[in-house]
């Protein structure tokens, strides 16, 4: 295969399809070769076929397919008499997930088989289900229509069509009470995308169900997401813009913080001493010491700005690993959201 690939990348890219159906005969033939001596049942199966030479023909189209050189299916095109048994209905649901959910999408041409074999039609749109037990997985894939099941190191996760804006609310109403995360509707050739938030949305939540549970989503949670994707990020954001603070004891810090992140969210004292539940003749003092910190820079959209992603940044960390601490709870790397159950006072997308 690596053979292949060299001669065809060596050409310019127009004659890449051109070398690639030349040199495709020639690998098929090695392939089923190669398979013939490794597996006695396919060397068996293949003495039993009509006519020579259609497994390497099958070898090639199902080559031309997954490499995206094919649209139509391989039935369309299956000479007369060749018998190919079809791949069983949980091995093919197997493979559709494995497809989905992989870091390499597959073109739809080589989802095609698989799809047909699974009664499961690769949906336009589709949603990625995370569950914290995998107890469950089957009748739930049927509540919710049918869904894919499979597993992501270790993590019982179902890929579910949707086609509409009632999707949430079926998942509300079918996952109710259980510890599970849904990810954000994606094409389907971005499933992985969906799966990976879900999954770390997940990993903050309650590990275990109960009547009060309810399903988180990614779509509650986006600005936390994108605050938290990378720690490293955050402790240069903060050493850039919170620096100033450090110079103060830790109760003058943690005061001024506070009222600095109220202010930037609310756009003036009066709203700042609502959220902190002070007076605004209060605010407009800490407010004054925290000009004679920062300077004139706080006139400046932009350093207003990055002000508040670093406060929200650093609360948001803090909790995060606050949650981790917790007995029970499993350690990992913090993958950019907000604890669930927390209270309001990191307040991001008005949570």
């Amino acid at each position: 295969m690596c053979e292949l690939l060299n001669r065809i990348w060596s050409r310019p890219r127009g004659e890449w399809t051109r070398v690639l159906r030349k040199e495709l005969p020639s690998l098929a033939e090695k392939m089923v070769e190669e398979l013939r001596i490794a597996f006695p049942a396919f060397s068996a199966l293949l003495a039993e076929a009509p006519k020579e030479g259609e497994a390497q023909w099958a070898m090639e189209q199902a080559l031309l397919t997954s490499l995206g050189y094919q649209e139509r299916t391989e039935r369309e095109h299956r000479p007369a008499g060749l018998v190919v048994t079809p791949m069983p209905v949980s091995r093919a649901r197997q493979v559709l997930f494995g497809a989905l959910a992989g870091p390499h999408p597959l073109p739809a041409a080589a989802l095609a088989e698989p799809a047909r074999c699974a009664g499961w039609p690769v949906p336009a749109s589709l949603r990625a289900v995370v569950l914290g037990s995998a107890a469950e997985a089957p009748q739930l894939a049927a509540a919710l229509g049918d869904a894919l099941v499979g597993t992501v190191d270790g993590a019982t996760c179902l890929l579910v069509p949707d086609p509409d804006r009632q999707t949430r609310a079926r998942l509300e109403a079918a996952l109710k009470g259980r510890a599970a995360a849904i990810g954000h509707a994606v094409p389907a050739d971005d499933a992985a995308s969906s799966l990976r938030w879900a999954r770390a949305l997940l990993s903050l939540g309650p590990g275990r169900g109960g009547p009060d549970i309810r399903p988180a989503f990614v779509d509650d949670h986006l600005s936390t997401l994108l605050l938290l994707q990378d720690e490293s990020l955050i402790r240069a954001l903060t050493a850039r813009w919170l620096g100033p603070l450090e110079e103060l004891t830790p109760r003058q810090s943690e005061r001024l913080e506070e009222t600095l992140l109220a202010w930037l969210e609310g756009g003036g004292a009066p709203e700042a001493a609502k959220v902190l539940q002070v007076h605004p003749q209060t605010v407009r003092y800490r407010l004054r010491q925290i000009e004679k910190v920062f300077g004139p820079a706080l006139r400046d959209p932009r350093t207003r700005f990055e002000l508040e992603m670093a406060l929200r940044s650093r609360r948001l960390l803090a909790r995060v690993r606050r949650f981790r601490s917790r007995p029970g709870r499993r350690s990992g790397a913090v993958t950019g959201v907000r604890a669930l159950g927390i209270a309001r006072e990191a307040r991001v997308n008005g949570l």
